[in-house]
């Protein structure tokens, strides 16, 4: 049974397994008319790989999922690959530069590319974290292949293999020049990677981008009409009926009573003089004040008899 590839025919994780295909000579047929969203979503496909993920490599003894896991896959096919390197620290820092082309570059990449292109959100402040990640990631690269033609050793490996299809998404579709001249050696060893003959098969002609891709416009909803709100019809206050009160008359003043006293003669005694009169006396004090006193209950008197006539 023949090696067969699902995925599509530009899909870059494919890429690493159909390049190291060519440098251990292996044969790998890559499926026909594979649609993304549609093959990978049957129940022969989900079989494979039940997330529906891609690629998946079928064997003669079972098929395999995950880019990198099928790319090493390829390599050990043959003995004695040079992919591996020579040596147990070569394959150790194949490994090493194989993580590092997967968690510092191709996912800071995507990072930054997919909200672009609409296919989850875009946010300033996320895209402006993840092309610090991917500048940060280059930069440590750059510093690498300053001294280094490739990742590992003198000759190329997996993990230059992995490493260039990785930076293939960047360079064609969102690391312009501009971007990617302040990493000169990794701009040598890119074009480098993708101009060897064993490359340029699987990968065709690359061109760096010229521009970043415009942040993606979400399709704009149909607006319905709105409905016209109904006029409402002003209803006129209705006036509150004005209670028949009956006009209350007022009655006249009655006229004040006269005081009885005023009906009295005008008395002959003096009270201030009896004051004196009594303040003075030094002899015969109890007779002075008996007539003074008896004066003036006879006018007490005559007014309370003649205040209960009126009354």
């Amino acid at each position: 049974m023949a090696l067969v590839l699902h995925a599509g025919n530009t899909n870059k994780n494919a890429y690493k397994a159909l390049i190291a295909a060519e440098y251990s000579g292996v044969k790998i047929e890559l499926v026909k008319d594979f649609e993304m969203g549609v093959s990978n979503k049957t129940p022969e496909f989900l079989q494979m790989n039940p997330i529906g993920k891609v690629p998946v490599l079928e064997t003669p003894d079972g098929p395999i999922f995950e880019s990198n896991a099928i790319a090493r896959y390829v390599a050990r096919l043959k003995a004695d690959s040079p992919l591996y390197g020579s040596s147990l620290i070569d394959y150790g820092h194949i490994e090493q530069w194989i993580d590092f082309a997967s968690l510092e570059i191709d996912a800071n990449i995507l990072r930054w590319f997919v909200p672009r292109i609409g296919f989850s959100l875009y946010l300033p402040p996320a895209e402006e974290a993840a092309i610090s990640a991917v500048k940060r990631g280059l930069e440590a690269l750059n510093t690498h292949l300053a001294s280094n033609t490739y990742l590992v050793g003198h000759s190329v490996t997996l993990a230059d293999i992995v490493m260039t299809c990785n930076l293939v998404l960047g360079f064609s579709r969102i690391l312009t020049k501009k971007f990617t001249s302040e990493f000169p050696h990794v701009e040598r060893y890119f074009w480098s990677m993708v101009n060897q003959p064993n490359f340029k098969k699987v990968l065709g002609e690359i061109k760096q981008t010229e521009s970043v891709p415009p942040v993606a416009k979400k399709p704009s909803q149909p607006v319905k009409p709105k409905d016209e709100p109904k006029k409402e019809v002003k209803k006129e206050p209705t006036k509150p009926k004005e209670a028949h009160t009956p006009v209350e008359e007022e009655e006249a003043p009655k006229p004040k009573p006269k005081n009885p006293l005023d009906l009295l003669p005008p008395s002959k005694m003096i009270l201030d003089e009896w004051k004196r009169l009594y303040s003075n006396t030094k002899t015969n004090f109890r007779e002075v004040a008996i007539k003074g006193t008896v004066l003036f209950s006879v006018h007490v008197l005559l007014y309370g008899f003649f205040g209960k006539l009126i009354d």
